[in-house]
């Protein structure tokens, strides 16, 4: 019999996983970091300077290209797609048989779908979803394993490339802020740890802290890519990704953007064979929006109801989600729940244009793949004009098609069926993104709306209420219900539509949107952040925490090591896995034992990897004095203590820490409150903040899971607990 635990996994919300590790964005300013910096004059600042907007600017061509490809093959792959089924259809539609056209799409779908969920699930799990809540934790200063790697990278695009082409309730723009994201993570390095490649250039920059502004960068550049919407990618940067900012990072990241969207539209316009025909901004083209809204500004009110729309989406998602954790975690079932949506999808989609029975007369350029079925001659099926498209023709569709394009059964229908697909497709184990499916149902209840108050008798609406205008404000108040997006999906919508009159209104449903959402739950990314119990710091702290010091949060079990200490001791510490401790305070050899500096896990193992001791003897250093650069090559994957090789002869040695460990960590009394200790924490980027008694002596360490899991639930403070997940 099988046991409970290999059949469902036990997941609650009140959990935070311990497998997380923190990122080190504070430096440590240890003598031989002090000692680079102070040889560094003004004319290699500039230099350094210099070389970071050099590499903003690569960071948006790779990305702009990567945006390209994407954009190129779903057009062609999902082009051959759609027109072998349009073929079948036409051929049996007079002959009889469209059930074999039923069959021949959803298998198509399922096909398709299937290579991309293998990739993703059998390569790189990672790579799953749109990567925004990992990036998201990323620069909250979060390890996410293997999140910026290449083999993230390419499977992301191969996948996302596949599940848009495989019919899928999804779109191809989450992902490309994901894919920014590690292309800023591996040019910034100057190397690839994963072909084993080392280019020996950018060497200055391999430290967490300067890893982290530029995948910043790349994520407002996968933004600007996505919707050719530069100022719109700075501001996502600033609103959802980075936890932390500077003035200086607002105009290199702005030039990032520049760059990609510029990029995307300089190829993509050689590619159309229109050269400088720069029409192309981004990988969805709203297209232009001529007509004023001000008259209809007091009904844009109404559309606050997407709050609600929004909500009920992430609650229904999040409900699903935790079934998934719970009953679907092997991953081949991961993948049969993939093609079974891929299915589902294809056929839902048939069975209602089958049924449909709103034709509509055959404009030129309407519709890319029309399907006629039992329409008239020059007439063509408009629910096939939702359905029987990439999502971003189908946006592009309802924001632009004129007035009688779609009946209110058709859009009513549709909006239901998109809505259920929608939720059922957000957290499969495929590349995918929320925004465009989020759009496309916004879109078409939004249009929906417009069509039944031109509808209303004897009504001053009749004469200036354009479909197409409240299309887009339903788009976009939908996807602010959803991820609660507001001031950059303003600017991201203004920028994508051409047209700054739209910016009050789309404002005005944004913020209500958020509001209402906020008032039942929460956004659909912090959602996906708590179920993976990732130790995520917000803001601010919990606001009834002042209750709380700093000796009730510490950890108290903490390992101390002396200024000079005896190698086996550390090796012996490090390979403790009960610890698995990534931060010792240093104490002084002699006297009391007070606080002299803190010292990383990963330095230690870089010390005994090159064996950097002390005979015991005549405490001569008997190895070369190790330089910033011997840290640095072994950044980020730092070997396993379980790799290197210490002899009993060694284990008997001195290892003096006094040159590489940070000699002044920031540390608090352990009277402070919980919400001084989180600002500082937060503020500063910490990994790890000391605790100290009046003697400077240790009593604690605070880290990134001793904050994170005090939060307020329904009763007040909670406290979270701890566990290996």
């Amino acid at each position: 019999m099988m046991s409970k635990s290999d059949e469902e996994v036990t997941h609650t919300e009140n959990l935070l996983s311990l497998k997380y590790e923190s990122l080190d964005y504070d430096n440590s300013e240890n003598l031989l970091f002090l000692e680079e910096e102070r040889r560094i004059n003004h004319a290699a600042f500039r230099t350094v300077e210099v070389t970071r907007w050099v590499i903003c600017g690569m960071i948006g061509i790779l990305t702009g290209l990567i945006a390209c490809f994407i954009d190129i093959m779903v057009e062609l792959l999902a082009g051959v797609k759609y027109q072998v089924i349009k073929d079948n259809i036409d051929k049996f539609t007079e002959s009889g048989g469209l059930s074999f056209s039923l069959l021949l799409w959803a298998t198509l779908n399922a096909a398709i779908v299937l290579v991309g969920s293998l990739l993703v699930a059998f390569i790189e799990p990672v790579a799953a979803g749109s990567g925004i809540p990992q990036i998201k934790c990323f620069l909250n200063g979060v390890k996410i394993p293997h999140v910026v790697r290449l083999k993230t990278l390419v499977i992301k695009v191969c996948g996302v490339i596949l599940s848009v082409s495989g019919g899928l309730a999804v779109g191809k723009e989450g992902p490309m802020i994901h894919s920014g994201a590690v292309i800023a993570a591996g040019i910034s390095q100057g190397r690839s740890t994963s072909l084993k490649r080392d280019f020996k250039i950018f060497e200055y920059f391999r430290r967490d802290t300067e890893k982290r502004d530029f995948v910043s960068a790349g994520a407002a550049a996968g933004v600007s890519a996505a919707f050719g919407a530069p100022v719109g990618g700075v501001l996502f940067s600033l609103e959802e990704g980075a936890s932390f900012w500077n003035q200086l990072l607002t105009w290199r990241i702005f030039f990032a953007s520049v760059i990609s969207t510029f990029t995307l539209n300089f190829v993509l316009s050689i590619y159309k064979k229109k050269p400088g025909d720069l029409s192309n901004p981004g990988l969805i083209n709203f297209g232009r929006f001529d007509t004023d809204v001000s008259d209809a500004l007091h009904l844009f009110i109404i559309l606050t109801k997407c709050g609600i729309v929004g909500a009920l989406f992430n609650a229904l998602n999040n409900w699903l989600t935790i079934f998934r954790i719970r009953y679907l975690h092997r991953r081949y079932l991961q993948v049969v729940e993939a093609v079974l949506v891929a299915a589902v999808t294809g056929a839902v989609s048939f069975v209602m244009i089958y049924y449909s029975t709103d034709c509509q007369p055959l404009r030129e350029g309407a519709m890319e793949y029309p399907l006629q079925l039992f329409c008239a001659d020059g007439q063509y099926s408009a629910m096939a004009s939702a359905f029987f498209n990439t999502p971003e023709r189908s946006v592009r569709s309802l924001f632009h098609d004129p007035a009688g394009t779609f009946n209110p059964q058709t859009l009513g229908s549709f909006t239901l069926l998109y809505f259920i697909l929608a939720v059922w497709t957000y957290g499969l184990t495929v590349s995918a993104g929320v925004f465009i499916p989020s759009l496309l149902l916004g879109a078409a209840w939004g249009r929906l709306f417009g069509i039944l108050l031109t509808n209303i008798p004897n009504s001053v609406c009749t004469t200036w209420a354009d479909p197409g205008k409240y299309a887009l404000m339903g788009a976009a108040a939908q996807l602010g219900g959803i991820v609660r997006m507001t001031l950059s999906l303003t600017v991201i919508m203004v920028e994508a539509t051409g047209n700054v009159t739209y910016g009050f209104p789309i404002m005005l449903v944004l913020i209500t949107a958020k509001l209402v959402g906020d008032f039942f739950i929460e956004g659909l990314y912090d959602l996906h952040i708590k179920l993976q119990s990732v130790p995520f710091l917000h803001w601010e702290a919990p606001v009834t925490s002042h209750s709380l010091a700093a000796r009730e949060v510490m950890s108290m079990q903490v390992t101390c090591l002396k200024r000079r200490e005896k190698v086996g001791i550390i090796v012996d510490i490090l390979s403790d896995t009960t610890t698995n401790h990534n931060g010792f305070p240093v104490i002084e050899n002699d006297g009391p034992a007070r606080l002299c500096g803190l010292i990383l896990r990963s330095q230690l193992i870089v010390l005994l990897k090159h064996k950097v001791f002390v005979e015991r003897e005549n405490l001569s250093i008997t190895q070369n004095r190790l330089s910033l650069k011997d840290f640095r090559d072994a950044y980020p994957r730092f070997p396993p203590i379980q790799s290197i090789h210490v002899s009993q002869d060694e284990r008997e040695c001195l290892m003096d820490l006094t040159e590489f460990m940070n000699p002044t960590p920031y540390t608090v009394p352990q009277e402070a409150s919980l919400p001084r200790v989180f600002k500082l924490f937060r503020a500063l980027g910490l990994r790890h903040l000391v605790v100290v008694d009046n003697h400077n002596k240790v009593v604690g360490l605070v880290t990134r899971k001793d904050l994170a899991r005090y939060r307020i639930g329904k009763n007040g403070l909670e406290e979270m607990s701890l566990a290996h997940t």
